[in-house]
């Protein structure tokens, strides 16, 4: 059965001001259940009548009054009714947060996707200083999709707290897998992002039920991509006449050659750059996504590709960049010209350099130090163990193993 609501308008006498007028508040039942607000107008006591709710006579302001107070009844109906056909049931206070444009109740947040936006909100703030803008920026795309996921399975601009289920977390998947078409990796780096939005209000006291409880995350492993010794050299080597494929290629060796991510390169300055223990020129700054220290030693080419753009840069930036796209854009233009059929990104850069020199003999926590990483697993994502080191490994054991030989006895 519908709800059924009842509306009146009233003056607070015992809250006259100073100039004499009395705040008219809206008093509003539902299914016996009775919330009131200010409506922010007021009026002189002599022409208000409470038999009929309205201001009395034909005065500019009487009819003012009246004029806010039927545009007020015809809202709630409105607003009434859209509740009730999304939600099957409207409650007094959600009315009247509605109207009011509120989402709290007792200051306590009532919708998930206002819990999303403030989260967002705090974290612009401390962009730069603890957040990178692509996290942000990562954070503010799932954000958008909730949204559209709202509108189209529910027909709704956001959704309560206490009614995320299970099933809400399974039909958004469902979501970004059919109308997305995002891949199951994508997928998951999507549930994760909204996870910690769910946590903040579980831990909040904010909803009861973790919907997460019974739900898994999948990733699936890939083959991050990585550049052979004769494709890098292939880049390197090549002679481009157009000038900002040749910026473009000189920032992503760089980048092969110290394990530096697009974001680092693109805030790196010359006070990024040191002279360490070993009077070499080191790069020692903070990754701008985690924070965490970099301390890597420029070996011949990343300097001479430093010394090449010296001095030709704005506001202390080392290397001409541009945006991830356009030279992701760039990079497919490269990869044509030197004969590279892989999907050559700026980011497999810092795979091909983790994967180079783990080949070579690094032992993985100096790499995984110079990458910025944490944890040593993080790492053991890049690594991979290529044929040139199998090669390698196996050729030095092969000399130890001579001793099994014998001359009569051949297996």
């Amino acid at each position: 059965m519908k709800s059924t609501f009842k509306v009146i308008f009233y003056a607070r006498r015992d809250k006259m001001k100073n100039d004499g007028t009395l705040p008219i508040f809206c008093g509003l039942t539902i299914n016996k259940k009775r919330v009131s607000f200010n409506i922010k107008v007021n009026v002189l006591p002599n022409i208000w009548d409470a038999s009929t709710s309205r201001a009395s006579g034909k005065s500019k302001q009487a009819a003012d009054i009246n004029r806010i107070i039927d545009k007020y009844i015809l809202l709630l109906h409105e607003k009434h009714d859209e509740i009730f056909a999304r939600e099957g049931i409207v409650e007094a206070e959600e009315l009247k947060n509605c109207i009011l444009g509120n989402s709290t109740s007792n200051g306590v947040p009532i919708y998930l996707l206002q819990v999303y936006k403030q989260h967002n909100d705090d974290m612009e703030k401390l962009v730069g200083a603890k957040y990178s803008p692509a996290i942000l920026q990562k954070y503010k795309c799932v954000y958008k999709k909730i949204q559209d996921f709202l509108s189209v399975k529910y027909n709704k601009s956001d959704i309560k707290l206490k009614e995320i289920r299970h099933s809400f977390l399974t039909d958004f998947e469902s979501y970004l897998r059919v109308e997305g078409k995002c891949q199951t990796n994508t997928v998951g780096r999507n549930m994760r992002l909204l996870k910690k939005i769910i946590n903040i209000a579980k831990n909040n006291g904010w909803i009861l039920v973790d919907p997460y409880a019974n739900y898994k995350i999948h990733f699936e492993k890939t083959d991050r991509g990585f550049l052979k010794e004769e494709e890098l050299k292939a880049i390197i080597d090549k002679e481009f006449s157009i000038e900002r494929l040749r910026h473009v290629r000189d920032v992503f060796v760089f980048a092969a050659f110290t394990g530096l991510a697009y974001s680092d390169i693109h805030e790196l300055t010359y006070e990024d750059i040191k002279t360490n223990f070993d009077d070499r020129l080191w790069i020692m700054k903070k990754r701008v996504k985690t924070g965490t220290d970099i301390t890597v030693p420029l070996m011949d080419i990343p300097l001479s590709i430093i010394e090449r753009y010296k001095g030709k840069q704005k506001n202390g930036k080392v290397l001409p960049t541009m945006c991830n796209q356009k030279m992701n854009s760039y990079l497919k233009e490269i990869a044509d010209v030197c004969g590279i059929e892989k999907n050559l990104t700026f980011h497999m850069a810092r795979h091909t350099f983790a994967t180079q020199f783990l080949t070579l003999g690094v032992p993985i926590e100096s790499v995984s130090k110079m990458l910025g990483h944490t944890k040593i697993s993080t790492t053991q994502i890049y690594a991979r163990i290529t044929d040139n080191k199998i090669s390698k490994d196996m050729g030095g054991v092969e000399e130890k193993l001579k001793i099994y030989e014998t001359t009569n006895n051949a297996v």
